[in-house]
């Protein structure tokens, strides 16, 4: 099977998301003091985190359908969209008022807009058309 580049340039994003958010469900979900300076101490945080969890294995389930499946393309698109420029522009805004977080957060941070002005990018492009 040979992946033309219209799909790589279209798609390359999500698989990249689903490779990073995918685990990170996971290490929010269970193992969070393991890999960030964080430690849950009641129940309610608990559930918050596992809750982010279930929220990032979904979106992660409709990228991969969206790399899938040409008709579930769009909706995976804008959903990254959203999700990765809301997670960098709400990082911004903790940089701002609360200060500069671990290298880990900064780094996340840049990748999340990265990531989410390539999908703008492709939303806005010839190659989602021609896709």
């Amino acid at each position: 099977m040979k992946i033309s580049s219209v799909a790589t340039i279209t798609k390359i994003h999500l698989i990249i998301s689903v490779v990073v958010v995918f685990p990170a469900a996971f290490i929010y979900g269970f193992n969070l003091g393991e890999f960030l300076n964080l430690n849950l101490n009641t129940i309610d945080e608990y559930n918050f985190n596992k809750a982010i969890m279930g929220l990032y294995i979904a979106f992660s389930m409709l990228w991969v359908s969206g790399i899938l499946r040409r008709n579930h393309l769009k909706a995976a698109l804008i959903s990254n969209m959203l999700f990765m420029l809301g997670l960098g522009f709400g990082r911004i805004i903790s940089i701002t008022l609360d200060g500069v977080p671990s290298v880990a957060y900064v780094v996340a941070t840049v990748g999340e807009l990265c990531l989410g002005l390539y999908g703008l990018w492709v939303l806005n492009s010839k190659y989602l058309k021609k896709s």
